[in-house]
């Protein structure tokens, strides 16, 4: 029972607007599924990064060297403030609609590493997974239990960010993007910033 409620509150915590969920959205209805699939994989993989830094303490390390922790802050900040920039531009250009195009695998590539730098810099990745196997998983807990809580919410994680690829590249959205193009990126531009700002501007939580 502890664990589905542990993977409910990660699930709804993962699916919560926020910069992967917006990078993944924003790619999806632009760009369609592959690219969106791309974004979200990336997501994934820098989560999955600090689920097995964390499941071997070393998300425990970052935080107790602050520098280590506010270093990264800021690179996420200024990576956010990177991806507002490149919205609000966007919503400047003339023009109504945008068509989805058909991109290669080099350009996927590039999505996914946007979306692994995404959650690489995202502090909030850190601080999850640490309180994960600080608290939900007691720290004289087998490696068994370790890593089985570990797959199953990196499990959820999947199920919430490919969601959100396939989802918003349905016909519907893709159509209500190509209507409100520059509507949606202008919000996402304003969203990307005010996480740029929170992030630049709200002290750490390493003390």
């Amino acid at each position: 029972m502890e664990m589905v409620l542990l993977v409910v509150a990660w699930m709804v915590g993962g699916g919560s607007p926020g910069p992967a969920t917006l990078a993944i959205a924003g790619t999806a209805m632009q760009r369609g599924r592959p690219a969106g699939l791309a974004v979200a994989g990336g997501v994934v993989t820098g989560s999955a990064f600090w689920g097995m830094a964390a499941a071997l303490g070393m998300s425990a390390l970052m935080l107790a060297h602050a520098w280590l922790f506010t270093s990264l802050r800021y690179v996420g900040a200024v990576f956010l403030l990177y991806l507002a920039y490149k919205a609000l531009r966007a919503a400047l250009k003339p023009g109504a609609t945008v068509p989805v195009a058909a991109i290669g695998a080099t350009r996927l590539r590039q999505l996914w590493l946007k979306g692994t730098l995404i959650h690489l810099t995202n502090p909030k990745a850190i601080l999850g997974w640490g309180a994960v196997f600080a608290v939900a998983v007691p720290p004289s807990a087998p490696p068994a239990q370790i890593w089985q809580t570990f797959s199953v919410l990196i499990t959820a994680s999947s199920i919430v960010f490919f969601g959100y690829g396939f989802l918003f590249s349905s016909d519907h959205m893709i159509r209500a993007y190509v209507r409100a193009r520059r509507w949606f990126e202008a919000t996402f531009g304003l969203l990307f910033g005010a996480a740029g700002m929170a992030l630049l501007f709200t002290r750490g939580q390493t003390s």
